[in-house]
């Protein structure tokens, strides 16, 4: 065990600059109406002089119009409200999260703050952790919230020592909707398309009958024969344990054609479906608050793309697979909200309940070259994802001493699933003819994955008035989670045990896999899980922490925030070989525990102005499934992802000022600079093994990131001479930018370790290039928003533009002196319109709500460069509409 005590040299000199001028301005700011009578009669008999003794009333400046989140927050941060949600009409809270300054959102799931991957931000559902459903991160992804949810969502890009201590960008805290004031109930519906998409043929597999619910029927069950052979705790193949009339019924119990026989059809509208309602209730022991919302969401997206891989030949990259890749990707999300609250003056307890699920359901076929295979080869993919979480969360806030003691209290339990059963992938080559025959190369797999994650925290607040108009709050708390996971996976195969015919190698998947041809002399299931032992890994992550915090205007005008917070952590991966063999890793074991310090300083210099400073220490852990050795294919990239066990924590400095002057009400300008020094980042490296590459990770020796951010935001009003529909009208621009600039060091003598070293010291220069970009890390960054809000009309509309500048995705493979270009994705330039109308009919109030999506039609665009571009994944996305309705009762 390491105990790390990180210091912040400096930081109270820091303040120096603020403390001077600040007291002088709280001194002399003297307005004439604070004159006495006293004062007066000076004036009037200047030579009379007598001996008066005069009290200064101390003056503190307040913004008028500075937002309350901004005031009551002493860091840098962001605020989303739900009447930001419903101007943007983003359908969840990634997509939200985007017009957000220095935020983009990669696979429309995660989010990256300040460049820095998703591992280095954590998510929060009314402060508890989450966990996460998804193989390759542990951090949620927020497409799984919709927007309709959430009444407002933080992101703080500054630390404070009562967040978790894992922390480089940012921490996203989503706060779900209260119980109204007043009783309300409304239903919505909407219909949408898209170019690519709608009404295209699109590749389908037959599945099961509830499919369009998310739901499976049963079909994809594991059939009872295999379940039996799974749980025996032996490989499934022919031999001592199982014989081969054993095998054969296990490979007939299989479902066949409606899991593997792809289909063309044309592709239907979106729909979806909302509703929402709640109310309040005055008792005895205060006010009872019900809210319920759920939503049902049902949509299709096809993809025509190329995907290509490379090799050196001479000084530049060749083609050595081209493919031209054909899917279609039925999304079906359902989600409930469901929270009870009782209150009074001084104290609330809320039990929140939050449930959803997402289905992916896709099919996939890929034609082209393979320079490996030395001909034409087809691959066809049946898959469907279920990903859920359940959270449950009972909170309090109570208040004492008229409000001079504050303690606030939460316990959660949250869960998720994802489950994959049936994964299937058949592949073809060419005949004499030129027909697709099949090959033996085939995989039917089973997975799922459990993340559970048991929290609480409580945190006491005592505030000291140090005058009529300054204070002092003392905050103490302890925080805790369990964070467990398990993940298992298991691999069939189909192989024939004698020469098949050409009639049978040219037939339809399932005749050639039908019950007649699964015996023991024509074709034989067998099980290839995990060849290295790994296919199954159990995961833990338990943290405990304890802080102290002063937030205090010790000096008017300036308040100052000092924390430190001590997290002792443990995390764990341990392989698992299902059948009785000794695992080749030994478990990856890190624990750490580390002093976490935060400072930060807002100095209000001027009227409604103000400049923030801020400084912190913090950490990023690797990942589970980073640090698990076991093989798992991303379905979004293709590509074949593996752990590393030897992955150590990232330590971070923060620093941070920001600049805000709030002019008008919601309405302000903000400038800031960041810096960001890493010890030990993860990154993510292309490793070849023989003709084929995997994605692994490593720690790189170091990097640094720094930035400056602008946003402003402005109303504009016309004259009534002006034309009605500029004169009617509340005008609205917003833009923000980020530049920012990363760095990975590595010099001479430093050294990694990967997976395919086995742990011993290998020269970081062999996998990163000195001065390269950290990956996910874009230098631009900017958000326009352009509008109007007529409340005569009851109407808004906004027109929205986004940009994100390249960035990388992946190290290239090769060595130092031949590596391969860095893979590189341009996510562009987009272009959104939202409309909102709001109208009565027969005494009803109803909604109508347009989107129009991607109107550039920008393209999906990920390539490695040098001397040719090499397509790893491009395809067209096409532009999206939607339409809604809603009904108010």
């Amino acid at each position: 065990m390491k105990t790390h005590t990180l210091t912040l040299t400096g930081i109270l000199l820091a303040t120096s600059a603020l403390i001077a001028p600040g007291y002088a301005l709280a001194q002399d700011a003297v307005p004439p109406t604070a004159q006495t009578p006293a004062t007066q009669a000076q004036d009037a008999e200047p030579e009379a002089e007598p001996e008066v003794e005069t009290t200064v009333d101390e003056i503190v400046v307040l913004g008028r119009f500075i937002p309350e989140p901004n005031r009551e927050s002493s860091e840098v941060a962001a605020f989303l409200t739900s009447e930001d949600l419903e101007r943007t009409g983003d359908s969840n809270a990634a997509a939200a999260l985007t017009r957000v300054t220095g935020l983009t959102v990669v696979e429309g799931r995660f989010i990256y703050v300040r460049g820095l991957g998703e591992r280095y931000s954590s998510a929060l559902l009314n402060g508890s952790p989450l966990p996460s459903p998804e193989p390759l991160q542990r951090v949620v992804p927020l497409d799984l919230f919709p927007s309709n949810i959430l009444e407002s969502v933080t992101v703080q890009k500054t630390y404070s020592a009562n967040y978790p201590g894992e922390f480089g960008g940012g921490v996203i805290d989503l706060r779900t909707i209260d119980a109204p004031n007043e009783p309300f109930f409304s239903l919505s519906t909407s219909l949408g398309g898209n170019t690519e998409t709608t009404g295209k043929e699109g590749l389908i597999y037959f599945g099961g009958r509830t499919d369009f619910l998310g739901f499976d029927d049963g079909t994809r069950d594991v059939p009872g024969p295999l379940a039996v052979a799974f749980a025996s705790g032996n490989q499934v193949i022919t031999g001592q344990n199982f014989s081969a009339a054993q095998i054969a019924r296990i490979g007939q119990s299989l479902v066949n054609a409606p899991l593997r026989l792809l289909q063309e059809e044309k592709t239907p509208v979106n729909v979806g479906f909302n509703i929402a309602g709640g109310l309040s209730s005055e008792t005895g022991l205060g006010t009872l608050g019900l809210i319920a919302v759920a939503g049902y969401d049902n949509s299709w997206s096809i993809r025509n793309a190329v995907q290509q891989e490379a090799n050196f030949e001479g000084n530049i990259l060749v083609p050595t697979t081209d493919f031209d890749v054909r899917s279609n990707q039925n999304d079906v999300q359902s989600n409930l909200l469901a929270a009870i609250s009782l209150s009074n003056l001084d104290h609330e307890v809320k039990w929140t309940n939050f449930y959803v699920r997402n289905t992916t359901k896709e099919t996939r076929s890929e034609v082209g070259f393979d320079q490996q295979a030395g001909n034409t080869i087809r691959r066809d993919y049946t898959e469907w994802f279920e990903r859920s979480l359940f959270s449950t969360q009972l909170a309090g806030e109570h208040s004492f001493m008229d409000g001079a003691l504050e303690i606030d209290w939460r316990g959660a339990f949250s869960t998720t699933e994802r489950n994959s059963p049936y994964e299937t992938r058949f592949e073809y080559g060419i005949n004499a003819a030129g027909d697709f025959i099949h090959r033996d190369s085939n995989q039917i797999s089973f997975s799922e994955l459990t993340d559970d994650i048991v929290s609480g925290g409580a945190d006491v607040k005592y505030t000291l008035a140090l005058s009529d108009a300054r204070e002092a709050i003392f905050t103490v708390g302890v925080a805790g989670f369990d964070n467990t996971r398990d993940a298992i996976r298991r691999d069939l195969n189909f192989r024939a045990v004698g020469s098949l015919t050409d009639e049978q190698r040219e037939s339809r998947v399932d005749f050639l896999y039908s019950d007649f041809n699964l015996n023991p002399t024509t074709i034989e299931l067998r099980e290839v899980t995990g060849g290295n032992g790994a296919a199954a890994y159990d995961a833990q992550l338990q943290v405990n922490a304890i802080y102290a915090q002063v937030d205090a205007e010790i000096i008017p005008l300036v308040r100052t925030t000092i924390g430190v917070r001590f997290e002792d952590g443990e995390q764990t991966v341990t392989t698992r070989d299902l059948f009785g063999n000794a695992a080749p890793f030994a478990p990856t074991r890190i624990e750490e525990q580390y002093y976490l310090p935060s400072f930060t300083a807002t100095w209000n210099f001027a009227e409604d102005q103000q400049l923030r400073l801020g400084a912190s220490q913090t950490i990023g852990r690797p990942q589970f499934r980073e640090l698990a050795p076991q093989s798992y294919t991303d379905p979004e990239s293709n590509r074949t992802f593996f752990g590393n066990p030897f992955l150590v924590d990232t330590e971070i400095l923060n620093l941070d000022a920001r600049y805000e002057w709030f002019f008008a009400r919601q309405q302000y300008l903000t400038a800031g600079v960041f810096f960001k020094d890493l010890d030990k980042p993860v990154e993510s490296t292309i490793v070849l093994q023989g003709d084929s590459r995997q994605q692994s990770f490593l720690n790189a020796p170091k990097a640094t990131i720094f930035g400056a951010e602008l946003e402003a935001k402005k109303f504009f009003e016309f004259p009534e001479n002006t034309s009605t529909f500029i004169a009617n009208k509340r005008w609205l621009v917003q833009a923000n930018y980020t530049y920012s600039k990363s760095e990975v060091q590595v010099e001479t003598g430093d050294t990694v370790l990967s997976l395919g070293g086995g742990g011993v010291p290998e020269p970081a220069s062999f996998f990163i290039e000195d001065g390269s970009r950290l990956q996910g890390q874009s230098e631009h960054v900017a958000n326009l928003q352009l509008g109007w809000e007529d409340d005569t009309a009851r109407s808004q509309a906004t027109i929205i533009v986004n940009y994100v500048s390249e960035r990388i995705t992946a190290r290239g493979a090769g060595s130092a002196g031949s590596r391969e270009p860095d893979y590189i994705q341009e996510p562009g330039v987009t272009l959104d319109f939202v409309y909102r109308k709001d109208f009565t009919v027969g005494n009803r109030d109803l909604g109508f709500g347009l989107e129009l999506r991607n109107l550039l039609n920008t393209e999906f665009d990920e390539y490695q460069e040098l001397g040719n571009k090499i397509l790893i994944n491009n395809y067209e996305t096409g532009t999206s509409g939607q339409i809604s309705l809603t009904a108010r009762f």
